[in-house]
């Protein structure tokens, strides 16, 4: 399987990218590519690239896309990374340490989705 991606356009012009698939070597050059493309006629907006629905990321495709993203954002494009599984951001944080941590952010469609996480812990407050 490849790489796959939708692209969705707010009503403020920011883009988000879902990706979906295998991010590995020989795709990583061709996204690159795109990217650049999009955030040329775009230079204004905010790139989102939505990982939730990637299934691997090679290793060898991580170094070209950790690159990538650093390449967008020194030509001023905002590049933001979200839905990120907890085993990629290990090995991106190996490839590119505190900076790439600045690009990443959740990307929740329901700010109450969390509320359930910060209620269960807590003891009753109450007796019947």
């Amino acid at each position: 399987m490849g790489l796959k991606a939708q692209i969705l356009t707010d009503s403020m012009g920011n883009i988000t990218i879902q990706m979906k698939g295998v991010l590995d070597y020989e795709n990583t050059l061709p996204f690159r590519e795109e990217l650049n493309q999009m955030s040329k006629k775009n230079p204004t907006c905010i790139i989102t690239l939505d990982m939730q629905a990637l299934e691997f990321v090679g290793s060898s495709g991580i170094g070209h896309f950790v690159e990538t993203l650093k390449i967008l954002n020194e030509k001023n494009s905002l590049i933001k990374l979200a839905n990120v599984k907890s085993e990629f951001l290990r090995v991106f944080k190996l490839y590119e340490g505190s900076s790439l941590e600045a690009m990443i952010t959740k990307f929740d469609s329901d700010e109450t989705a969390d509320l359930s996480q910060n209620f269960v812990a807590r003891k009753r407050t109450f007796e019947n």
